[in-house]
């Protein structure tokens, strides 16, 4: 079926299948709102991990939140297929895996899904969708990626993250004007140094901005938050594992600046429209940096290599003498808790000189103030 078929469809259920990390989950919420635009009568759920779910509350285009577990065995997942049979009109699948591509044929009348760019990977998958792409080609960044789907249906892509929100946080809010910075990473090859935290935590402080410190409130995590705080000149308000997603929107959204790394909290950073600074390493950000608000193009907002800014983001890219980024890999090592030369070498001075001439004046010390 030639994908012009598609244009004059009008779904009345709509599934959208994410099964990968939290920062992917947000990266969907362009095609999502897209998709509610073009077909405003539609009810569009959303199948994702259950520990995903909370970076989608209060998104005004879902009708439901369809949760599975992170590690699902064969049998539950035979009856999450028996359950989702035909159950929508459209079905799209913003992965190649198997199991992705697996929910979008068994649930849409129409399923459209990516396919690995790997002929002998591929051949069931582009027998068995209505329509495919190919996915892992040079597309640019993961927001375009999933938009291409737009083009395929005919219908006006929606370029804006849609962060999580929630009517009346509950948490304290820290003293103003104040900086949140979320330190650690799902993985280490992601991680920047004590040292330039440190005194990037000293020299904000000396700015005249409080230090909120954010994060997931896993043990380990926590335990070196604390080991920081233990070192730091002032004190902190340590807020890691105390906020919801959405109250975390809200923080940020009230904060002077961002400073995070490659990570999916620097994703939602960047999208409530704070000046957000992304601390990147190994990872290309022609593909993966955050996106800036109010950036709407089909060209990927930044390059493969350079430090850069777009908008409201400020991507610090580190360096090396190999001149080896972004290389794409798990660290100079090739596993998830390696170390990173990249981020190893990314000096304090030079992440705090781009700070002090980018939005530390003394105007942009009031949360009013135009950043």
């Amino acid at each position: 079926m030639p994908a012009a078929d598609l244009t004059n469809i009008q779904p009345k259920r709509i599934l959208v299948i994410t099964l990968r990390f939290l920062g992917d989950t947000l990266l969907t919420t362009p095609l999502i709102a897209s998709l509610k635009q073009a077909y405003p009568a539609a009810d569009i759920d959303v199948l994702l991990p259950a520990s995903n779910t909370a970076m989608l509350a209060g998104n005004p285009d879902i009708k439901q939140l369809i949760a599975v577990p992170k590690k699902i065995s064969a049998p539950a997942f035979g009856k999450l297929l028996f359950k989702l049979f035909r159950h929508y009109d459209l079905a799209i699948s913003t992965q190649a895996g198997d199991r992705p591509v697996l929910c979008a044929i068994m649930a849409g009348k129409i399923s459209l899904g990516f396919v690995p760019d790997d002929p002998g990977k591929a051949w069931w998958k582009k027998r068995l969708l209505s329509h495919w792409l190919v996915f892992g080609k040079d597309y640019g960044h993961a927001v375009l990626e999933n938009l291409r789907f737009c083009k395929m249906l005919g219908i006006a892509p929606c370029y804006r993250l849609t962060p999580p929100r929630t009517k009346q946080p509950t948490y304290a809010s820290p003293p103003r004007p104040y900086a949140v910075l979320h330190i650690m990473p799902q993985w280490r090859y992601k991680q920047w140094h004590t040292e330039g935290w440190l005194q990037l935590m000293a020299f904000l402080n000396q700015a005249g901005l409080g230090i909120v410190l954010t994060g997931s409130g896993e043990s380990g995590e926590l335990h070196y938050l604390r080991h920081l705080e233990q070192q730091l000149p002032a004190k902190a308000t340590n807020l890691a594992g105390k906020l919801s997603l959405a109250e975390l929107t809200d923080l940020i959204s009230n904060a002077v600046l961002f400073v995070g790394p490659d990570t999916g909290i620097t994703h939602l950073a960047a999208a409530t429209g704070t000046m957000t600074y992304a601390l990147f390493g190994p990872t290309d950000p022609k593909k993966w940096a955050p996106w800036p608000l109010n950036y709407a193009s089909d060209t990927a907002p930044f390059s493969s290599l350079g430090t850069q800014q777009v908008g409201n983001v400020y991507l610090i890219q580190g360096q090396t003498e190999q001149g080896c980024m972004p290389c794409q890999l798990e660290g100079c090592e090739r596993h998830r808790n390696s170390h990173s030369a990249c981020l190893d070498r990314l000096s304090a001075s030079r992440v705090i000189h781009i700070l002090s001439k980018t939005v530390l004046t003394p105007s942009s010390r009031s949360n009013d103030a135009m950043l």
